[in-house]
């Protein structure tokens, strides 16, 4: 499965999720316990009290919780033990979640296979993969399952009623009744199968979606590195094995094993019940006793892991990984990390401490260890998975770097200890103490849309060790403990340092290198694992493994009965859509945009400033100089000093590239660069005053420091690829097709993980300063700028007098009154490409692209719905479960493109072959009124998705589409039939119809050799 989102410093390893495309953020930027408020402004009040009986459950905690606008009820199933955790709160985006600790005792990735085959029809639900039919049949904000370390968990959330009592009911019946089929265990874990399945003469392989998933998760050294960290800290019980499954490990799982582990595991009396929300937790209490607890008794689990034996002395591992062919110097790509195990992270308060000296600690340019390890240049970036990580039973603490020469080892070492050495005798800074402080306090107040599951993606890990999860909310209970310890004892935290680490016997130095043949190595012992089972067949075995094979391929080609499963219809959905108003003024000639929102004491700031006038050859360099503007310095303030300010006045000055298409035409876009900031109302005017140095006195001649953020650009840009190759290859096969398309390959495809290695290889950064300073001198100003506000109806008069104080400081001279600054393409003819970008992967990332239309045009929301229409209906069907990959699609995006892709697939030319197949499945309409109307709903879930108070308002202003353009969109939307979805497949999306190209990430390929072809081969990148 795909690895999930991580913040480092939170979670060590990856989750193992069932369906996002997640990328690990590589930062460590933690700060305690960061919830962020939605919706709710009012404490929700509730009439429980301890010891009540309600549907079975008897309530042990009611806590009202004022600082999150929410009360917390406790609550224990009396049958099963099940415990049961309510979040009352004014927020209609309902949230249910249920979790079970599995702790597995090997690495055959028993949990992560597990998770995949519950979500493979049960018994109430017995068609094959309810869990994606799922996804087309409701109105859900987000739909997923994810196997952590020690955890197996399947959330949902959505906003209409109807829609969460029936996933609800799926979710439920197939965690706790499933059906477990062995063709079901064998198409999502693995299986031996003959290469081509109707030939039985063909070779036996290995196969499986989660044995390829795999494969190609651990290509990735960040990934490969932070499962060792875990494994040899934590060597004596469940951590000491990799959740996900290693690949030589996966074989020796038997379908019988799988059955035994959900029956010991996903028992009731091991589950943990979360619900989150504005309905009445009495319905669900009633139906998850009704539906499951009622058919339970109460057992022992067994599934507790115990505390880790700590060591007496310290330890060293030294492990390997291949080389990154992507590294700017190939003598420094040694990873070093020196960590260690600390308390239990069932003592919230002790965890709360910890997590927030490790934000004094490594959080940003003013941290000790950024001072002695980052700007010494001696390595890449921090090492992965650097900070406190209280995702395990015990928590622990790391601290490296990357991309250094092995013979540095010993210096990072040192460092590590002067440093840890330092704090001890000096102490942190009040500003950076406060600024941490300010941080917890603005989380408290930002409002997200997804609020509830990030509760239950917070409690998790501790509440899955019985630690209570009511008392983590309780986050200014923390804060005001903690400024009682520093109060009376200013050497707190200098104590706290020194018992952590210098007083600390059980830590881990970790070392991993470069392997030249590391590729061939692993090849190599999965082949012999392969040659030894193929061995040990008879002959009646060998049958069996083809019979199996066309047993597989015949139940995935049989015409499924869905009629069990519950569904919202199409007139569910409201015809009409929800608008936003704004006001759009003119200060001083730059439009600004006004959008009044209940934004709870924080006032949001966007700007855009147009890249029009920016010469051809400086667009490269515009996204590393988004990426280092705000971190150079600015004024009188060094890169420390304005960091700092930084984070006790804002809550971040973000920079970014802006590309749309524009909304009417293909050939025409618009491109710039983005501002956004927030603060507290209070702070306002030191935020507008940070960005008044940023624009008018940039330090642009520290190159040394520029040499730091173009090698840690260049290193993130590197570590991306394993596990977001989908967006990069649909960024290639897009790019000769639109303008906009080109321009998003330059600066954030291929081209540009390319052009920043060659930066980061140049000992001298004078050349790219003076190109940075040439980007600057067309982009910080006022000439061909918008600006956008979104604060409170109270505070809106003051923001927008800060915001003109801000202007008036520009330079140019501002006389625009333009909504977008469109610029039409000269001279742009698509083309047909097919590009091959060859990387040391074992799994291949396809896509194809095909020249469509912009968002207003009236085949624009048809193609939307035949893209989820193909996705759910054939290409899921053929690449994935059949094919084997992790994942697989099309979509209709606003480049004017439609893109097909895959994911971590080990097919290359059948995947294309797919590709072809799926448009000859549509144009033949070989699907029902039903399939389409569950294609709309799946579209309609997004369209119709919650929208934070800062986000209000921020479509037009960044791609000037108004309300009235979505309305006509979402008309297209109901008016789509199968007549039309036919049309438009037939228009666009067969051969020769429009201009196609190609492109996918992967190993040396025959297919791409072929000159016949036409490929291009792109090698610069080995």
């Amino acid at each position: 499965m795909l690895r999930a989102p991580i913040v480092r410093g939170t979670q060590l390893l990856s989750k193992w999720s069932l369906r996002s495309f997640g990328v690990p953020t590589r930062r460590g930027q933690i700060h305690a316990c960061r919830l962020s408020s939605q919706a709710a402004s009012v404490l929700t009040k509730v009439d429980y009290k301890p010891g009540d009986h309600l549907n079975g459950f008897t309530i042990e905690q009611v806590v009202p919780i004022p600082e999150l606008y929410l009360t917390a009820v406790k609550l224990n199933h009396d049958r099963t033990g099940a415990q049961y955790l309510h979040i009352a709160r004014d927020d209609s985006n309902n949230v249910f979640s249920v979790g079970f600790r599995t702790t597995p005792m090997d690495s055959t990735g028993v949990p992560h296979i597990l998770e995949h085959t519950t979500l493979c029809g049960s018994q109430k639900y017995p068609c094959r993969d309810p869990f994606f039919k799922m996804l087309n049949r409701s109105l859900s904000t987000f739909m997923n399952a994810w196997t952590a370390s020690d955890y197996t968990m399947y959330p949902f959330s959505t906003m209409n009623p109807q829609d969460f009592e029936n996933l609800l009911s799926v979710y439920l019946d197939a965690a706790f009744f499933p059906r477990l089929r062995e063709l079901d265990f064998r198409q999502e874990g693995w299986r031996l199968e003959h290469e081509n399945n109707q030939d039985s003469n063909s070779p036996i392989i290995f196969k499986g979606v989660v044995f390829n998933e795999m494969k190609g998760a651990l290509t990735s050294p960040e990934q490969l590195f932070g499962i060792h960290l875990q494994n040899k800290l934590m060597p004596s019980h469940t951590y000491s094995h990799n959740s996900g499954g290693e690949p030589l490990n996966i074989p020796d799982l038997t379908w019988q094993q799988l059955r035994e582990f959900h029956a010991t595991h996903y028992h009731p009396s091991n589950a943990r019940f979360y619900s989150y929300g504005n309905l009445p937790m009495e319905r669900n209490l009633e139906l998850i006793d009704k539906l499951v607890l009622q058919k339970f008794d109460k057992i022992e689990p067994k599934t507790e892991v115990p505390n880790e034996t700590r060591w007496n002395e310290p330890r060293e591992f030294h492990v390997h990984c291949a080389p990154d062919p992507m590294a700017a110097d190939p003598e420094k790509q040694t990873t070093v990390s020196v960590n260690y195990l600390l308390g239990t992270i069932t003592d919230q308060y002790e965890s709360f401490l910890m997590s927030f000296i490790s934000s004094l600690l490594v959080h940003g340019p003013p941290a000790p260890f950024y001072k002695s390890l980052i700007t010494a240049n001696i390595g890449s970036d921090y090492s992965p998975y650097t900070g406190y990580n209280g995702s395990t039973k015990d928590a622990s603490f790391s601290i490296g770097l990357q991309g250094i020469k092995t013979e540095d080892l010993d210096k990072v070492k040192q460092l590590i200890e002067q440093t840890f050495d330092e704090v001890i005798q000096t102490g942190f800074e009040s500003e950076r103490i406060e600024a941490i402080l300010h941080m917890i306090e603005l989380s408290q107040k930002h409002q997200t849309t997804m609020f509830g599951l990030g509760i239950i993606s917070s409690l998790m890990s501790s509440w899955n060790h019985d630690a209570d999860p009511v008392t983590c909310l309780q986050v200014n209970k923390h804060v005001n403990q903690f400024k009682q310890s520093l109060k009376d004892n200013p050497q707190f935290l200098q104590e706290k340092v020194r018992q952590y680490f210098k007083e600390n016997s059980h830590k881990m130095v970790l070392v991993m290198t470069p392997k030249e043949d590391f590729k061939k190595e692993t090849e190599d012992a999965e082949q012999q694992k392969l040659s030894e089972m193929v061995a040990r067949l008879s002959t009646q075995d060998k049958e069996k493994v083809f019979q199996t094979g066309l047993a597989l391929a015949e139940e995935q080609n049989k015409e499924e009965d869905l009629s069990s499963l519950p569904t919202l219809r199409v007139s569910d959905i409201s015809p009409q859509l929800v608008r936003t108003h704004f006001d759009l003024t003119n200060i001083g000639g730059v439009q600004v945009q006004c959008c009044q929102q209940p934004t709870n004491g924080i006032t949001y700031f966007r700007g855009l400033s147009s890249m029009k006038t920016l010469p051809d050859e400086l667009l490269p360099y515009v996204p590393l100089f988004c990426g280092v503007i705000t971190r150079l310095g600015a004024g009188d303030m060094s890169f420390q000093e304005l960091a700092q300010r930084e984070e006790l006045k804002t809550g971040g000055l973000g920079m970014g590239t802006h590309l749309v298409q524009y909304h009417s035409d293909v050939m025409s876009y618009e491109q710039g660069v983005t501002l956004s900031s927030s603060s507290l109302d209070r702070n306002l005017p030191e935020m507008f005053s940070l960005w008044t140095e940023i624009f008018n006195r940039p330090t642009m001649n520290d190159n040394d420091r520029l040499s730091t953020l173009v090698r840690m650009s260049a290193s993130d840009l590197a570590m991306s690829l394993a596990n977001s190759g989908h967006a990069y290859a649909m960024k290639g096969a897009s790019s000769s097709l639109t303008p906009v398309a080109r321009l998003k390959q330059l600066m954030g495809g291929m081209t540009q993980v390319t052009f920043m290695k060659g930066i980061a290889e140049c000992e001298d950064m004078m050349e790219t300063m003076t190109k940075l300073k040439q980007v600057a001198s067309h982009l910080l100003n006022k000439e061909n700028m918008r600006c956008a506000i979104n604060s409170s109806p109270e505070f809106m008069s003051s923001a927008l007098s800060e915001l003109e104080s801000f202007l008036e400081t520009l330079p140019g001279q501002a006389g625009n009154n333009e909504s977008m600054f469109v610029k039409q393409a000269c001279g742009f003819v698509p083309s047909q490409e097919r590009n091959h970008y060859e990387l040391p992967f074992p799994v291949n990332y396809m896509s194809r692209g095909i020249q469509a239309v912009p968002y207003t045009h009236p085949d624009f929301p048809t193609l939307r719905i035949l893209a989820r229409l193909m996705s759910a209906k054939f290409l899921h069907r053929e690449i994935r479960e059949k094919g084997g990959a992790y994942g697989s699609g099309a979509s209709m995006g606003t480049d004017g493109v439609f893109k097909f892709y895959s994911y971590r697939d080990p097919n290359s030319v059948n995947t294309l072959e797919s590709f072809s197949h799926s448009v000859e499945w549509a144009i033949k309409g070989d699907y029902t009124q039903q399939d389409i109307d569950e294609a709309k709903l799946s579209i309609f879930s997004a369209v119709d998705g919650p929208v934070a108070p800062s986000d209000k308002a921020m479509t037009f202003f960044l791609s000037g589409i108004s309300d009235d353009m979505r309305q006509q969109q979402r008309e297209g939307l109901f008016a789509a039939n199968k007549q039309s979805l036919i049309d438009v497949a037939q228009r666009y999306l067969t051969p020769n119809a429009q201009v196609t190209a190609e492109a996918f990430l992967g190993p040396e390929n025959t297919m791409s050799q072929d000159k016949a072809g036409g490929w291009k081969i792109h090698k610069e990148a080995m």
